[in-house]
């Protein structure tokens, strides 16, 4: 069963930077691709960046330039880097995992592959 626990939220100013990390148990991550995703209060989950298994990344639009995605094979762990951050960055941020495409992975919802617990951000102004 695949497991997945995120990690590095915290309270930041605007302008700050993050760095959070997404540990996937099991044998599935090395065949995968990876995303993050984000839900701020009153709002649905949205898009933040995928990535495939040979390194192919997507990011929404609203964190293209400012957040970074990547992962480490062998540690079955992936990241988010997150710069310049906004008041309007503060969610709670989910790391995804379940399907080799990080295309689709742009789309899903948690009734779908496995997501963690999730990780507070919070951008203060």
């Amino acid at each position: 069963q695949v497991q997945v626990v995120e990690s590095g939220g915290g309270l930041v100013q605007a302008g700050g930077s993050l760095k959070l990390s997404c540990l996937v148990s099991g044998d599935t991550f090395t065949s995968s691709a990876v995303g993050w995703h984000r839900r701020a209060p009153g709002k649905d989950y949205e898009f933040v960046a995928t990535m495939n298994v040979r390194g192919g990344t997507y990011y929404a639009d609203a964190v293209k330039g400012r957040f970074t995605i990547s992962r480490d094979n062998d540690k079955n762990t992936a990241y988010l880097q997150m710069a310049m951050l906004k008041p309007e960055d503060t969610a709670i941020y989910y790391c995804v995992i379940g399907d080799p495409s990080a295309s689709t992975l742009r789309f899903v919802k948690p009734n779908f592959g496995s997501w963690g617990q999730g990780t507070q951000v919070t951008v203060s102004s």
